[in-house]
């Protein structure tokens, strides 16, 4: 197994902003994405080169625990914002708009997306849905604020489509997808999550769009790629997506570890000496004398 030397950038990076991606697709060079919700996290990973990171709602399942991504909030997601982009300069940063932050109403999801930008540092906003949300991402973008669409899977979707299952597998499927992807780039979007579609739908798509599309289970013929970073690391152990690739075992690591310090406090082999504080036996010696 190859093993790849990180290292932090010589210099600080430009800022990857919304022209990059654009530039990016029109050179034919892959876009990379992940997605962070802590300060270490996205200071390691703007350090390793990533173009964006994305605040995504998925913090819901794989940080707080929900079975989905519906119960999660707008001030849940504006605090893990601000601790990302305290700690990433130079990727592009996408706050992911909630489920029911932008669906209800238009001014609502204008002054929301504002929210990201405003109060937690984001320079873009991501949220779900096609023809139904081009009114929304119009109003959003004419506002100055940039956005992300999203088609295929939309997680906060999911009680109608009936679980998290791929979609865009029949033809007409497909062909709502696209005229879908084509309404959103209509809209001013500036790129376009395809999310668990065919890999030659996906590719298509993307050949049909100025805009860039970022995969995640819709093949490489995509402008780019992203995935939830707790299921790169082997982090997030209630269920792994078929088209994830675990790039290590986090998980059980942490299990290691926890078990090993237990073991360890039990025996009293920790603390050592060498993780103990001590003073002077002078000084010792004269508490002592002054407690007799």
């Amino acid at each position: 197994m190859s093993t790849v030397s990180v290292s932090a950038p010589a210099q600080p990076r430009k800022k990857v902003t919304t022209l990059t991606f654009r530039q990016k697709k029109e050179r034919g060079e892959p876009i990379s994405m992940l997605t962070a919700y802590d300060y270490p996290t996205a200071l390691s990973m703007d350090a390793a080169g990533v173009d964006a990171i994305l605040v995504g709602d998925s913090l819901g399942m794989v940080v707080l625990g929900y079975a989905n991504t519906i119960p999660v909030t707008m001030e849940e997601m504006l605090h893990h914002c601000r601790a990302v982009s305290r700690g990433a300069r130079s990727a592009l940063l996408i706050g992911d708009m909630p489920f029911m932050s932008y669906q209800a109403d238009v001014n609502e999801a204008v002054r929301n997306a504002g929210r990201f930008l405003k109060e937690s540092g984001m320079d873009a906003v991501k949220l779900e849905g096609g023809r139904e949300r081009a009114e929304a991402v119009r109003a959003i973008v004419g506002a100055g604020i940039p956005v992300m669409g999203h088609l295929g899977l939309t997680p906060q979707s999911v009680n109608q489509l009936g679980g998290f299952r791929p979609q865009g597998k029949t033809a007409s499927a497909a062909k709502k997808l696209l005229e879908d992807a084509l309404l959103l780039e209509e809209a001013g979007a500036f790129s376009l999550v395809l999310e668990s579609v065919p890999a030659r739908l996906a590719e298509h798509v993307s050949k049909q769009l100025s805009i860039p599309t970022i995969g995640i289970g819709a093949g490489v013929g995509c402008d780019g790629q992203v995935l939830v970073t707790h299921d790169l690391l082997g982090l997030f152990d209630r269920f792994t997506p078929k088209f994830v690739k675990k790039y290590a075992d986090f998980h059980g690591e942490m299990q290691r570890a926890f078990a090993e310090y237990l073991s360890d406090v039990q025996s009293r082999q920790f603390p050592g000496a060498e993780h103990s504080v001590e003073m002077p036996d002078e000084e010792w010696e004269s508490f002592i004398r002054s407690t007799k």
